[in-house]
C-alpha cells in the first residue's frame, strides 16, 4: 500500500539527544551554584538525576510528561533546602534553551527537505523537543508530543493522534525511529508502517515481536527507499 505521510521520531533519530541533556543538566547546575548554593551542594547534578527518577517513579500519571517531571523535581530540591518558592520558570528556561541546543546528523537536514517537497510529515515525540528553538519547524505539517497528547509512546494512541491530524489512515503512514520498543513496536501496534533508523546496526530484539519493515543506517538510506518505492509521488 502506498505511503502517503510519514511521522518522525526526534531524539536520536535526527540528533543525538545525549549531549544535549548533559549540557541542560551543566547549565542548571551552573545556575543554582551562582543563585542558590545551598541547593548546588545539596542536590549536584548526580543526586538531581536520582531525585528526578523518584518523582517519576512515585508519579506515573506523569509518564507522558517530562516536563512537569522535571519541574517537581526542582521543586522538592529546593523545598528539601527549606526554599519555599523556587525559581521554576528562570530554571526551566536555562534548562529547556540548552536541552534544545542540538547538533544534527549530517544525513537529517538533506533528508527532511527531500521528505518534505513529496510528503506531509509529523514530528512524534515522548521528549521535550522544541522545533522552532531547533529552526526545523518549517519542515513538519504537524508537531505530536506526549505531554499535549496525554499519552506516551509506545501506547497506539499517540500514533493514531499523529494519524489524525495528518487525515490519513495508519497503514499508509510509514513511522520513522530509532527505538524498537517506543517506536517500532509502537507503531506497528497502531498498524503504522515502520523504518528503524538503526545507526549503529543493533540486531533486532527478538523479544519485541516482528521486525521493522525497515532497517536503515540512516535518514538518507529512508529517503532513497522512499523515493525508489513512488517515483511518480507528487508533493503535497
Amino acid at each position: 500500500m502506498q505511503i502517503l505521510a510519514l511521522t518522525l521520531d526526534l531524539d536520536d533519530t535526527l540528533w543525538p539527544v545525549l549531549p544535549a541533556l548533559e549540557r541542560a543538566d551543566q547549565a542548571v547546575d551552573a545556575w543554582l551554584r551562582q543563585h542558590h548554593p545551598e541547593v548546588a551542594r545539596a542536590w549536584p547534578i548526580t543526586a538531581m538525576r536520582e531525585l528526578r527518577a523518584r518523582v517519576a517513579a512515585e508519579r506515573l500519571d506523569l509518564a507522558h510528561d517530562f516536563t512537569t517531571q522535571r519541574q517537581l523535581t526542582l521543586q522538592q530540591a529546593f523545598a528539601a533546602c527549606g526554599v519555599a518558592a523556587a525559581p521554576i520558570e528562570a530554571l526551566w528556561e536555562i534548562y529547556f534553551a540548552a536541552r534544545n541546543c542540538v547538533e544534527l546528523y549530517p544525513d537529517s537536514l538533506p533528508a527532511l527537505e527531500r521528505i518534505t517537497a513529496r510528503w506531509p510529515l509529523a514530528s512524534l515525540t515522548n521528549g521535550n523537543a522544541d522545533l522552532q528553538r531547533i529552526g526545523i519547524h518549517a519542515h513538519f505539517a504537524h508537531q505530536v508530543c506526549a505531554r499535549d497528547s496525554g499519552v506516551a509512546k509506545p501506547d497506539p494512541r499517540i500514533f493514531l493522534v499523529a494519524a489524525e491530524r495528518l487525515g490519513v489512515a495508519p497503514q499508509q503512514i510509514l513511522h520513522v525511529g530509532d527505538d524498537p520498543a517506543m517506536d517500532m513496536a509502537g507503531a506497528r501496534d497502531a498498524g503504522l508502517r515502520t523504518a528503524w533508523i538503526n545507526r549503529d546496526a543493533r540486531p533486532w530484539p527478538p523479544e519485541l515481536g516482528p521486525p521493522p519493515e525497515l532497517d536503515l543506517r540512516d535518514m538518507t538510506a529512508l529517503v532513497d527507499w522512499l523515493e525508489a518505492q513512488a517515483p511518480a509521488a507528487k508533493g503535497r
